[in-house]
């Protein structure tokens, strides 16, 4: 026996009810948390702005997908696999049938899909709903640029900054914002 990650497919948007019931189940021994070690509904963090609001929310990146770290033991694992598939919402392990044992995802995939959600990573990575290209018409709607409208000159994703060329006192001026200060016009 080795842990390993797997993936189980369900209906989309019932993801985080069938991560309750297995946490559930989890809780009251009916599965042995030996062999189910920890149950992932993998989402990352969208940041937007909406009406002048900086905004966070999360976004599933896999909709209907869950991921599951078992620990599989060579014999009894059709008894927690059927028990798993079972709830309802669950259509089954990727990659398998039902009379299969399930498949686990390298490890590369799964540290891939924990480091996109933020759950490796010390720090979760937020990603911005917008993005920038030099020539892009924008609007600076925070900040003290705010109202002031402009063309995109560079964009700094490391940094999350644009360099905008505004009119002040009728001259071309390059302004240095947030990419979130500004929004596409």
């Amino acid at each position: 026996m080795a842990k390993s990650w797997y993936i189980l497919h369900t209906y989309n948007g019932y993801e985080g009810k069938i991560e309750r019931t297995l946490r559930s189940m989890l809780e009251a021994k009916e599965i042995d948390p030996a062999i189910l070690i920890d149950v992932k509904v993998p989402v990352e963090e969208i940041v937007e702005i909406k009406d002048g609001k900086k905004r966070t929310r999360k976004n599933k990146f896999l909709p209907g997908y869950i991921m599951l770290e078992m620990d599989l033991p060579d014999l009894g694992w059709k008894s927690v696999c059927s028990q798993i598939r079972r709830i309802q919402g669950v259509t089954g392990f990727v990659g398998t049938n039902p009379s299969e044992r399930p498949r686990p995802i390298t490890s590369d995939e799964a540290k891939n899909l924990l480091v996109k959600s933020g759950e490796i990573a010390g720090e979760k990575v937020q990603h911005k709903k917008q993005s920038f290209e030099i020539g892009d018409h924008v609007k600076i709607i925070d900040g003290p640029f705010a109202t002031f409208s402009g063309t995109v000159e560079d964009v700094n994703l490391e940094k999350d900054k644009l360099r905008v060329m505004v009119q002040i006192f009728g001259r071309a001026t390059p302004v240095e914002v947030n990419l979130l200060q500004a929004e596409k016009i």
